[in-house]
């Protein structure tokens, strides 16, 4: 029997954390799991779940809209913001349940209160030390802010799932998914809504044409688009925030949204103290199997910077597991992970974009269509949908697929399948489609593009 408290004690009990702490309890660890706040992390309560739930919510008032150009005649309607955020409480209350059952029935203890690291075997917990033979530290992020003057005054993603009252009219700061993301929900839900970004264009490493349409989508349906733009202060009034910008405009808003990116949680976790090396950024340093310079210190998720997704996470931990339980050193292979952002209308996306793919291939071929939906030729709406795949030339393998447009993180799924086997266009050529439906698009793309850059 080791002479430490547990096998295994994790910092954290976001998917990752969970995920880790549970499997290896299942592999006849001894394993404690220790959280601050709510368990299932960021991804449960103030991230992924709910802010799915709102953008649910938001694309009602268009449906009712819509509903007129296929014989429905709809009533009055009104949107309540307290019955939605009562709603979204109990459902997040309710995962919150099923994740302690998870714990305690695999095994796990829940020890509640902020960890901290004492040195690389022993962390404290409100003052009570707990020995352990691995720490895995799975905090995750927190949203960064900005530092001009006011900035206080602003929100950050965390506080919107807990607003008393909705904005009637609110600015997001931001370039992001995130940013996005709630720009559309608050449009949807009826708020005025203005993106301001200081870039050219938002969403930087994803595919051009998806940033493009994306532009060109988001003011159909009343986002305000801003960018090469900042704040330069804001001032709060009686009617609310006073925003100053740096072409010398100003506008006043309920609420501003800084939207602006997160960093890894390491602050005052005792890292430095247990001799844990960070990045310039804060996040723990990692070798391929998540272990830091500290050989008995691992750390996975957000909190390591690499790619900030809940599947990575849950990923991540299984592999950990494998290392730890196993005795299997097992890397993760963060190629052709697909994702999706849930703006209106939605992007999704699997492998290199075309930059990317220029870069690394010395001939690619791109196929690309755009169109109205089908649903739309009797909704009324001119909302499009654009549909892309990165080809080499040479081998003809599916080196990406890109969409932006109505289910479009449901369709990419799928395609992210075929592009992690290795599959090739004629085997997209070969795929017969299901019609009618706009999946089928990807199937059906034959011609490449005009090739105007050259390659």
């Amino acid at each position: 029997m080791s002479s430490y408290d547990f096998d295994l004690f994790v910092i954290g009990a976001g998917s990752g954390g969970v995920r880790a702490s549970r499997m290896a309890a299942a592999a006849g660890k001894r394993v404690a799991v220790a959280e601050e706040r709510h368990l299932g992390g960021t991804c449960v309560n103030i991230g992924c779940v709910p802010k799915k739930l709102m953008v649910y919510a938001s694309h009602f008032r268009e449906e009712f809209e819509q509903a007129a150009g296929f014989g429905w005649t709809v009533g009055d309607s009104d949107f309540d913001w307290s019955t939605l955020i009562a709603n979204k409480n109990a459902e997040i209350a309710r995962l919150n349940g099923i994740y302690e059952n998870l714990l305690t029935k695999a095994g796990v203890e829940i020890v509640d209160g902020r960890a901290t690291l004492v040195d690389p075997h022993t962390v404290s917990v409100d003052g009570r030390k707990i020995t352990a033979e691995c720490i895995l530290v799975a905090t995750g992020g927190v949203p960064s802010r900005s530092d001009e003057p006011g900035q206080e005054l602003g929100l950050v993603s965390d506080d919107i799932f807990f607003l008393e009252k909705q904005p009637e009219r609110i600015l997001v700061v931001g370039g992001g998914y995130i940013a996005v993301e709630f720009a559309g929900i608050f449009s949807g839900l009826g708020s005025k809504t203005t993106l301001v970004y200081r870039g050219p264009l938002f969403l930087r490493g994803f595919d051009e044409d998806l940033r493009e349409f994306l532009a060109r989508e988001m003011p159909k349906k009343g986002v305000n688009l801003r960018f090469n733009l900042n704040v330069s202060r804001i001032e709060e009034t009686e009617g609310g925030r006073l925003v100053h910008f740096s072409d010398g405009s100003s506008e006043e808003f309920d609420q501003v949204l800084y939207a602006i990116g997160r960093a890894p949680n390491t602050e005052s976790l005792g890292l430095e103290e247990a001799g844990v090396a960070l990045t310039a950024r804060g996040a723990v340093k990692i070798d391929p199997y998540f272990r830091s310079n500290v050989p008995s210190i691992f750390a996975i998720g957000d909190v390591t910077d690499r790619l900030q997704l809940t599947p990575v996470a849950i990923a991540e931990a299984m592999a950990i597991v494998r290392t730890l339980c196993e005795g299997q050193s097992t890397e993760l292979n963060y190629e052709n992970i697909p994702s999706a952002v849930f703006s209106q209308p939605p992007l999704a996306t699997v492998g290199l974009t075309e930059a990317q793919a220029r870069e690394q291939y010395r001939e690619i071929d791109i196929y690309r269509t755009e169109f109205r939906p089908m649903k739309h030729t009797l909704s009324g709406s001119d909302e499009r949908t654009i549909m892309k795949l990165v080809v080499d030339r040479h081998s003809q393998k599916v080196l990406g697929a890109h969409m932006g447009g109505m289910d479009a993180a449901e369709i990419i799924q799928g395609v992210a399948i075929a592009i992690k086997a290795g599959a090739t266009k004629r085997d997209f050529d070969a795929t017969v489609g299901i019609h009618p439906t706009a999946a089928e698009e990807f199937v059906t793309m034959r011609t490449p593009v005009a090739d105007s850059k050259g390659s």
